[in-house]
């Protein structure tokens, strides 16, 4: 006699219906961006809400994933942080979150924000472990309602730890921009820690940005050396055989754009920092894009 075993949703057995999901809902997403830095205060948010909004000014449809779960601050830096998160009921009787969505009046395609900010009060602290900290990550992944996305960039917490390896195991990464600042030997450390993650998690493409390069003076709008230019960011990239993708200056108009919950993409267009950053988001479509012709021509030839 013939026993079909049973399917069981037990830590190490059966079927995750959340990995499930979350596979199924990526392959709606062209590409999947992580935006990471191996130490905290470079702007690694700054930069991957800045990327975010400049795609979609761009016209792509983008969704952004806040996975720093003890200090999110996507939702604020995008202006919905005071938004109500709904939820529609599935045809499997589950319940999807709904994303609240950032359009700017009208001047960039919708952005779908998801965060754990939304979740919890915003002066309540989440005190998790690992574990609960990587199940709310699936989560916010995988019972969430997406849709069809050109991008999909995910948010990552500083270091190289329980978010940063969920995530790259569960989803097919395309490509890791890493975040730097100018000239300084922990923050280049660091940093190059985080490029070797993601060398041995094999994703595609990964290149570095160099924030806070050196500041617009307000005053005469003449570019001045903080830090000193020492192409921190570039020789990083060299050392380690990866893509250089650009540098950011600090603009004074960026903190005012934070508090105002707008990106400085949008607010303002005409400054150096804005000009740069639409490079950056120029520069990672066509690299993206070339990657994805090459790999085509090459599964034709096969």
């Amino acid at each position: 006699m013939t026993i079909k075993a049973p399917t069981l949703n037990v830590g190490g057995l059966g079927v995750d219906p959340l990995a499930q999901r979350i596979q199924e809902k990526q392959k709606k997403w062209k590409y999947k961006i992580a935006v990471l830095s191996g130490k905290g205060g470079v702007g690694k948010s700054t930069v991957a809400v800045n990327l975010a909004a400049a795609l979609a000014k761009k016209g792509y449809f983008v969704g952004i994933l806040d996975a720093d779960i003890h200090g999110p601050n996507v939702a604020k830096m995008l202006g919905v942080d005071k938004a109500d998160v709904l939820a529609e009921r599935m045809e499997d009787g589950r319940f999807e979150m709904l994303p609240p969505t950032a359009d700017f009046m009208g001047q960039v395609t919708p952005i779908k924000v998801m965060s754990m900010g939304f979740l919890v009060p915003e002066d309540q602290p989440v005190i998790w472990r690992g574990a609960l900290v990587t199940k709310a990550i699936k989560q916010l992944l995988g019972d969430t309602k997406w849709g069809e996305l050109d991008f999909m960039i995910i948010d990552f917490p500083p270091g190289t730890g329980d978010e940063i390896l969920t995530v790259t195991q569960t989803l097919q990464l395309d490509a890791a921009i890493i975040v730097t600042t100018p000239p300084q030997e922990v923050a280049l450390l660091d940093t190059g820690k985080a490029v070797n993650m993601m060398k041995k998690m094999e994703v595609p493409y990964i290149a570095v940005v160099e924030n806070m390069s050196y500041l617009i003076c307000p005053h005469c709008g003449n570019e001045i050396d903080l830090f000193g230019r020492g192409g921190g960011g570039r020789k990083l990239a060299e050392k380690e055989g990866v893509e250089f993708l650009g540098e950011i200056p600090i603009d004074l108009k960026a903190r005012e754009a934070s508090d105002a919950g707008i990106p400085i993409v949008l607010y303002g267009g005409d400054t150096i920092a804005a000009k740069a950053f639409m490079e950056l988001a120029e520069k990672l479509v066509k690299k993206l894009e070339e990657m994805k012709s090459k790999k085509a021509s090459e599964e034709a030839e096969e």
